[in-house]
């Protein structure tokens, strides 16, 4: 019998960026991306939920070991991207533009590199109250 599950750890980081497409005009920046486009960028105490997925294991009874998955969490969120300006101090967005769906499309990327292959299920984005979004690679 296979008992697969899925486990979530959340965290939560803040960071500064700005909407800005320098393929666009300047009023089509401020049309598109509105006060997100600010030249000066603004800020989110962003949380982000990523969940693993796979089968239980029989001798430990994880799918994966949280501390393991906190560890990489905290090395690639905390230490990459905690009090940064996104489009300036890390180089994954370089080119980028740090919408809340390439956010969680990077972290993915820089996730998957570290845990084992086929575990990552899904990273979620809340940027705001309102808005979150969920990437599944």
């Amino acid at each position: 019998m296979t008992r697969k599950a899925f486990i979530t750890r959340r965290m939560t980081f803040s960071a500064g960026h700005r909407l800005h497409n320098d393929a666009l005009s300047a009023e089509e920046n401020r049309r598109i991306y509105g006060k997100c486009n600010n030249v000066n960028g603004h800020g989110h105490n962003f949380t982000v939920e990523v969940t693993v997925a796979g089968e239980i294991d029989a001798r430990t009874g994880m799918v994966f070991n949280l501390r393991d998955l906190k560890s990489v969490m905290a090395e690639i969120i905390e230490d990459g991207l905690d009090h940064k300006n996104l489009n300036l101090d890390v180089p994954a967005f370089q080119g980028v533009i740090p919408t809340a769906e390439n956010i969680a499309s990077v972290l993915w990327a820089m996730l998957a590199r570290r845990l084992p292959e086929g575990a990552l299920h899904e990273v979620k984005l809340i940027e705001t109250e309102n808005n979150f979004v969920t990437y599944r690679g």
